[in-house]
């Protein structure tokens, strides 16, 4: 590689919570995590920039119904799938993002095209307006494990605060936080963050996730950052901004992940999050019980299922 090139660098996440129910339930993600990994980094080789990678990568995961974001989305309380999605591209600092967005099959695409928009966040309404502007098709993403979680949860009046993170009874127990997030490093240095989700699942109609603000997805020339959990909590945080301060600070990456995340732990933060900085290391970090992260660090694949319960910083 040449003296003005790096070695990119790619960390991907499914989202967090509570721990998957035995070992088959970790292998079954860890493939789908793996097999977006290995396409992706595979792109970032053959020079794509770190935004479409990170594009690439959400629609991958976006597309995979285990997963809460796009296809496979959770129902909010009325029934209905809305879904949010932002993109960061750190070289130009720019964020742009969608809020609640329907019928849609990628809703990081949106915030692709909004870019390059005066306009960069749009809601709901303006988000219909777009596809329409843009002749998207029109996309159904319910999928029957997701309605039958919402029919079984109506029956209880939706006592559950959230719906699974995986979208497979078998593998998870009962709480979950499901986003996708992808942060990568391109051949020129350049960093960009994206991520995508289907909501908690049973909220209150309008409620707006983290991942389409930059306290949930935030990435300057430093650093990068996708979060997940619970949105309130990380909102509550500022957590991806936290950390990419702290970063332009002079803190390393690693230390910056630390410290946000015990300031996180005190306060009963259940969160997670994966971040990438211009040097070309990668962290990630948590509070709840699992994180569905995979990275490669140019080495080889990794990823985060087999960590221990609880607060814990990773590094590769």
């Amino acid at each position: 590689m040449s003296a003005n090139r790096v070695q990119p660098k790619l960390i991907i996440h499914g989202g967090a919570g509570s721990s998957l129910k035995g070992k088959g339930g970790a292998d079954a993600v860890r493939k789908s995590l793996c097999a977006v990994v290995e396409e992706v980094y595979a792109q970032l080789l053959s020079g794509v920039t770190a935004t479409e990678a990170v594009v690439l990568g959400c629609q991958l995961l976006e597309n995979d119904p285990r997963f809460n974001a796009g296809t496979g989305s959770v129902l909010q309380s009325d029934g209905q799938i809305r879904m949010s999605a932002s993109l960061m591209n750190g070289a130009k600092q720019s964020f742009s993002g969608v809020i609640n967005t329907s019928r849609i099959k990628n809703p990081i695409d949106l915030a692709l095209f909004l870019q390059d928009s005066d306009d960069r966040v749009l809601s709901d309404y303006g988000s219909a307006d777009l596809l329409r502007e843009l002749n998207i098709p029109l996309y159904d993403p319910l999928t029957e494990v997701r309605l039958q979680e919402w029919i079984q949860e109506r029956a209880g009046n939706f006592d559950k605060a959230m719906a699974g993170v995986v979208a497979e009874r078998e593998l998870v127990t009962e709480a979950g936080r499901g986003t996708i997030g992808v942060v990568a490093l391109d051949a020129q240095g350049h960093l960009a963050a994206g991520t995508s989700t289907g909501g908690k699942g049973f909220e209150r109609i309008g409620r707006v996730s983290d991942s389409a603000m930059p306290a949930g997805n935030y990435a300057t020339a430093q650093a990068g950052v996708s979060c997940t959990g619970i949105g309130e909590d990380i909102m509550d945080e500022c957590l991806a901004p936290r950390i990419v301060i702290r970063v332009t600070d002079g803190q390393s990456l690693q230390d910056a992940f630390w410290k946000s995340f015990s300031e996180a732990h005190q306060h009963g933060r259940d969160l997670g999050a994966i971040g990438l900085d211009a040097t070309g290391a990668i962290a990630w970090g948590k509070t709840s019980e699992v994180l569905l992260a995979a990275y490669h660090n140019e080495d080889g694949m990794g990823d985060t299922l087999d960590a221990d319960i609880g607060l814990q910083i990773g590094v590769a």
